[in-house]
């Protein structure tokens, strides 16, 4: 189980308490005065989210960027199914990192919300994500920091030590995460497991000074990125422990069963996405990444045939592009049912989707030649003056994490750069 916010109750060895920890981030309990969204007034302010989803085997992009810039544009196959949320977004061309080149055509989907350059090469270490940044600085406020989800246990989260956090894959556990709240004898069982965490920690840090008489420099450089680490842990841990005896918030929904058929690539979306609303509506969290993993299999879609990673490397032929837009068109219909079902959703006076900066895209331009340049980006919500289809240069492209900055300072963090983010912004795209 690849739970990144979910604490076992099992027995852990060292290690696997330290690794599993190391993707564990949960926030200080709710005082009167952090009242969750759910449950405010009407004078209050609804808190900003940010969902990012990114899909790895691409989209066939002529048939997402409208020919014509602006509102006044013909819609596209891929923006059809989005039709009735026109004003909600604006599709942007001409984005990019810069040198993505990696050890392989997949590897820039490590960077997709890092940024870093050269993935997978010789010496490649990853950055933190966009997502992790900003749960950082407002994650205290939720049950859950972040929520990193995936179709495949990958995720597109990576903490400031370059490493990925692992991407929960089953909506019965994180809806059991959300919303089930545990026996007294299950909440013992969690604290003494954060108390046994903390003289795990306090030994480490003991064995750590020993060691710290006797490195050189280099090994003084990465025992301090080490130490840090731990320390960061540790205050998770003693934040932790005021969650655990909070009450979860109710919910009508019903508990979701996972889709066994591992060829139901859509059907495992929509039913994530159903519960991506679900956490945003509780203010379980405010930050969810979603990695949606194409797949070396056919998908169960009605008139495809073909194994979806074999038609993302179409080669121009127009057959396999037939069938790759039966997949891309349900993929772009899914998303117009989750921003339906976040606009349906009231917080004083708006609706969800107001309150909530939504990335939809991919870390390829082209799948089929794994270019990473000029990549598909729609973005919708989050109280922006949304403004069509923004074109950026095709050929000079602007940086795509200019667009995490505005995003970033949404949520409320101060930055004015992120990763290799330039000082030109998005042109085009109002707060």
């Amino acid at each position: 189980m690849n739970t990144p916010f979910i604490a076992s109750g099992k027995s852990l060895n060292r290690r696997h308490f330290l690794r599993g920890l190391g993707a564990t981030a949960m926030g200080l309990p709710f005082l009167e005065a952090m009242t969750p969204a759910f449950s405010r007034g009407a004078s209050s302010k609804a808190p900003d989210r940010f969902v990012a989803m990114c899909a790895t085997l691409g989209f066939h992009t002529p048939y997402l960027f409208p020919t014509k810039t602006g509102t006044d544009y013909e819609l596209t196959p891929y923006l059809t199914p989005l039709k009735d949320h026109r004003s909600d977004f604006t599709v942007i061309s001409g984005l990019s990192h810069p040198d993505q080149q990696g050890n392989n055509g997949h590897a820039s989907e490590l960077t997709w919300l890092t940024s870093a350059r050269r993935p997978g090469l010789a010496g490649f270490k990853n950055s933190i994500s966009i997502d992790q940044l900003i749960a950082d600085q407002i994650g205290h406020e939720t049950r859950y920091p972040y929520l990193a989800l995936s179709t495949n246990g990958r995720s597109m989260s990576w903490t400031a030590n370059g490493v990925e956090i692992p991407g929960e894959t089953s909506p019965s556990k994180l809806f059991k995460a959300l919303f089930t709240q545990g026996t007294e004898r299950e909440v013992e069982e969690e604290m003494r497991q954060f108390r046994r965490g903390r003289s795990i920690l306090d030994t480490v840090l003991g064995e750590a000074k020993k060691l710290d008489r006797k490195l050189g420099d280099k090994d003084q450089e990465k025992l301090d990125e080490y130490l840090t680490s731990v320390r960061e842990l540790e205050t998770r841990l003693q934040q932790s422990e005021g969650w655990v005896q909070q009450p979860k918030p109710k919910t009508e929904a019903t508990e979701p069963k996972d889709i066994q058929d591992k060829a139901d690539a859509i059907g495992k979306q929509r039913l994530m996405n159903d519960m991506i609303v679900l956490a945003l509506q509780s203010d379980s969290t405010r930050t969810v990444t979603f990695q949606l993993a194409g797949m070396n299999a056919v998908p169960a879609i009605q008139g495809v045939d073909t194994d979806w990673h074999n038609l993302s490397h179409h080669g121009k032929d127009p057959e396999k592009i037939d069938e790759l837009k039966i997949i891309e068109e349900a993929e772009f219909k899914v998303l117009g049912e989750f921003l339906t079902k976040m606009k349906a959703v009231e917080e004083n006076g708006k609706s969800l989707l107001d309150h909530t900066s939504v990335l939809y895209g991919s870390n390829l331009g082209n799948a089929s030649s794994h270019d990473w340049r000029n990549l598909p980006v729609l973005f919708a919500g989050g109280g922006f003056k949304h403004a069509g289809h923004i074109a950026h240069d095709e050929d000079d492209n602007t940086p795509f994490s200019n667009l995490f900055i505005p995003i970033a300072q949404r949520m409320g963090v101060k930055i004015d750069q992120f990763g290799s983010s330039s000082a030109v912004g998005i042109t085009g795209l109002e707060g």
